[in-house]
């Protein structure tokens, strides 16, 4: 767990990734609050407000009885939201420091594209 960071904030991006990289499918159950808190060896209370975010959010729903699963649209509601806190979190500052050096649209792009050959 990292420093810093509500730990329940931690839980749900956990969960996030896992559903964008596939190892928990639509429809699939989702780790319980105790298994969460046995593993990370936090308080219950605190994966399940970790829980309850993604729920609140249509990330999950609850089969009472049963558990928490991964809602049908849960990855494009995943991408969806880190694509536009990507956007505001990197691009628009990225954007704002462009335009303070003097540089164009284009003379972004090439950077990246240089950038990005380079690896």
């Amino acid at each position: 767990m990292e420093e810093g960071r509500p730990l329940f904030q931690q839980i749900a991006e956990q969960i996030e990734a896992s559903i964008l990289d596939g190892s928990l499918a639509a429809d699939a159950q989702a780790p319980s609050t105790n298994e969460l808190a046995a593993f990370h060896r936090i308080n219950p209370a605190t994966a399940a407000k970790g829980i309850n975010q993604l729920v609140s959010d249509g990330i999950l729903y609850k089969k009472r009885g049963i558990g928490m699963f991964v809602a049908g649209d849960a990855r494009q509601r995943v991408l969806e939201r880190r694509r536009e806190s990507f956007a505001r979190d990197f691009v628009e500052p990225l954007l704002a420091e462009a335009r303070r050096l003097g540089l164009s649209s284009a003379d972004v792009r090439s950077l990246i594209e240089k950038r990005g050959d380079r690896r």
